[in-house]
């Protein structure tokens, strides 16, 4: 068994066309000996957001501190700490972050990165 605290890794920009102001930090990935699923936390200053994008696999985020919206083909819904939300394969989204931020938890296949 691994263990870290996630002030302990080192937090990257996010330089994705689209992306403004976020900052990731890969939690549990390869290095970590992670064959499957990898753990990222994303921080979004006030205002930030990721791209508007998609991708072939499935991803899974947890929202942990402030709050915001997931955007989709479906509109924008608001996410705040303990939302929990599914990405399905092939699914347009975005989140952005609201006045305060955001830091949120996501989960997506060793394949996807």
């Amino acid at each position: 068994m691994k263990t870290k605290q996630a002030e302990s890794v080192e937090s990257q920009p996010v330089a994705v066309e689209g992306a403004k102001d976020v900052q990731i930090r890969w939690l549990i990935h390869g290095p970590d000996g992670a064959a499957n699923f990898h753990l990222r936390q994303f921080e979004l200053a006030p205002g930030g957001h990721t791209p508007r994008h998609q991708h072939a696999w499935e991803h899974e985020v947890y929202v942990l501190e402030g709050g915001g919206s997931a955007v989709s083909a479906q509109g924008e819904r608001a996410i705040s700490p303990g939302t929990a939300v599914f990405v399905e394969p092939g699914e347009v989204h975005q989140f952005r972050a609201g006045p305060g931020g955001m830091k949120m938890l996501c989960i997506i296949p060793s394949s996807g990165k």
